[in-house]
């Protein structure tokens, strides 16, 4: 079993900060999901996505609702994932660079990212 793995919190004034991931789950802005999740800036959501099968437009779509997000973090689980060139291209038309990393990673450079006031959401798959 993964320990709860608990990360530095910046301000928390209305944004959405993950405070701690583990086995399974995802602590954030004092409410805990044990799924996978979209971080943005104001809210968190379920994330409706197969960890076995490629990302696409469709399980990214709310991302586009949500105006002025600059970058997306998709944590993975325990790897990164891969995104389509399609993918990275629908994205970047919306102004969005995404990068792929573990959730790990992903849970960590948002927190940094968040502190300094830039515009991110993430993608997270919980670690199995």
């Amino acid at each position: 079993m993964i320990d709860d793995k608990t990360l530095p919190t910046p301000k928390p004034d209305e944004r959405q900060v993950i405070q701690s991931y583990g086995a399974g789950r995802f602590r954030i802005s004092n409410v805990v999901y044990e799924h996978a999740v979209l971080v943005l800036p104001d809210r968190t959501r379920k994330w409706d996505v197969d960890a076995a099968a490629p990302l696409t437009i469709a399980s990214l779509a709310p991302l586009r609702e949500h105006a002025g997000i600059k970058i997306l973090l998709v944590g993975g689980g325990k790897r990164a994932l891969q995104i389509t060139a399609e993918l990275r291209n629908w994205l970047r038309e919306a102004g969005i660079v995404a990068e792929t990393m573990d959730t790990g990673a992903a849970c960590r450079t948002y927190g940094v990212l968040l502190a300094e006031g830039r515009r991110v959401a993430a993608a997270l798959l919980p670690i199995s």
